[in-house]
């Protein structure tokens, strides 16, 4: 079959064309594995219309990913597909799996697949493969009737007009994880991307993200992972193997860790580091995107990343202010165990990100100011500040339904790069979040120590232009 993949073009102030879609990856190379011919669009980098790519390629089936920030924009590209052809839309990713009626019940949306869903993927694919030949021009609807409800992890409308939700899929299971086809990297205009943190550096060359294990123990408030709780890990030979053929084969000279929970098994971190030295991979950099949690990592773990090639990870700090982090936040983490991360990142010279939230609810300006002294102190090379944001799915956009009020009028609003708050709390004005929110970037990135230590890093003088820019985004932020 001919199958089309959409990333759609997503509105946010910020460059969103720093890695291509790591989910549309595995799907078109599954796809590919079953003998599909597959095409992928994502909206953030092509030039030519999708409706063009539609009418040229004739898909056959068409998928397509979406955030919170997207949902909008996906259901346009639905609709735009439902008026250009007879494919079934199949759409999934993190919106969708929080809110699965509202995606099955638009006319151009055929299935909803919630949660991993390379598995469903294929079972769709498999029995569309048998039966989509025999509809019609215009019998694109006719494709639900085709689907029989043992596929698990499923929601669509039927033709009588209901929502259909089958049984949630179980996760992949671990002995399945190895055998996945590695993504279709060939399929992306791989030049047309930056790379995974330009905020921080300017890479000269492919910078493809990779995935060591799925899932994670933890359940912090404003998390709004699509995968189960159960963490799941690939074994050391299988991403090893990936991470060969990602710098031997692809040309990476950057690779990010996409992990939510890299750092669960510290043995397990001790032996990819001790792999990747032993084959000689520890020349090529790599980066942790998502972080790294701090109370599991001390001088040893750290250390071993540095020597095996990692020079940057990120920590998920959030707040300053410990009762907030037990009782908001769900941390499972203390300050003092932050603390000590960050002092281990410095001892093996490693560079950290911090990752802060202001105005989550049940704060004071007191606690907001307790998480910018705190930044300050832990003094990362970078710390990336956000306004909290009550994704659907989270903990967060609960208590706000119920305690508080949503200000966002459409979920293009749910954008935390802005400096909006998008909700508001008995006690937590929108005004002193947006206030805290400026301040903080002004007294953390505007003080002497920090100007100084950005003048003496030679990056910044290797590329002055995008120094520049970052310098003069802190001063909007700021300001």
């Amino acid at each position: 079959m001919r199958i089309l993949l959409v990333n759609p073009k997503s509105k946010l102030p910020i460059d969103t064309r720093t890695s291509p879609s790591l989910g549309l990856a595995y799907l078109a190379a599954i796809a590919q594995q079953r003998g599909d011919r597959v095409r992928i669009y994502d909206g953030d980098v092509e030039d030519i219309p999708l409706g063009r790519v539609i009418a040229e390629f004739a898909p056959e089936v068409v998928g397509i990913t979406a955030n919170t920030t997207q949902i909008t924009a996906a259901w346009r590209d639905a609709e735009l597909v439902r008026s250009l052809s007879d494919a079934p839309v199949i759409l999934g990713g993190p919106h969708p799996t929080s809110l699965p009626e509202e995606s099955a019940a638009k006319p151009s949306v055929d299935v909803v697949v919630r949660s991993e869903g390379e598995a469903t993927w294929l079972e769709l694919l498999s029995v569309w493969d048998l039966g989509i030949g025999n509809l019609g021009v215009g019998d694109a609807a006719d494709a639900t009737s085709l689907i029989p409800k043992s596929i698990a992890g499923i929601t669509y409308q039927n033709e009588q007009g209901e929502i259909i939700s089958t049984p949630n899929r179980p996760p992949i299971p671990v002995s399945e994880l190895d055998t996945m086809p590695f993504p279709a990297w060939h399929l992306f205009k791989l030049d047309r991307y930056t790379n995974l943190q330009p905020t921080v550096d300017q890479v000269d060359g492919l910078s493809l993200p990779i995935l060591t294990s799925r899932g994670c123990p933890y359940r912090c408030s404003y998390c709004s992972q699509i995968g189960p709780r159960l963490w799941r890990a690939r074994s050391v030979a299988s991403l090893v193997a990936e991470w060969r053929w990602l710098v031997q084969e692809q040309g990476a000279i950057e690779i990010g860790v996409l992990d939510d929970a890299f750092n669960i098994n510290r043995q397990r971190v001790l032996d990819i580091c001790q792999r990747l030295v032993d084959e000689g991979l520890n020349h090529v950099p790599w980066i942790m995107i998502n972080g790294i949690r701090a109370n599991l990592a001390d001088e040893e773990v750290l250390g071993a990343m540095k020597r095996a090639g990692c020079i940057r990870t990120a920590f998920g700090v959030e707040s300053g202010n410990q009762a907030i982090l037990d009782s908001v936040v769900d941390k499972h983490l203390t300050l003092g165990q932050v603390r000590a991360a960050f002092k281990a990142a410095r001892a093996v010279g490693m560079e950290t990100i911090g990752f802060f939230i202001i105005g989550m609810p049940g704060e004071t300006e007191e606690t907001i100011d307790d998480t910018i002294r705190f930044a300050c102190e832990l003094d990362p090379l970078v710390a990336n500040f956000s306004i909290a944001t009550p994704f659907p799915g989270t903990q967060m956009y609960e208590t706000v339904k119920t305690q508080g009020r949503i200000l966002a009028e459409t979920w293009n609003d749910f954008v935390f790069f802005e400096g909006k708050a998008r909700f508001e709390m008995p006690g937590l004005p929108t005004e002193l979040v947006e206030r805290k929110w400026k301040e903080a970037y002004r007294r953390f990135y505007l003080r002497p120590k920090r100007i100084a230590r950005t003048l003496v890093r030679r990056e910044t003088w290797l590329h002055l232009p995008r120094t520049a820019r970052m310098a003069w985004r802190t001063v909007v932020h700021s300001s």
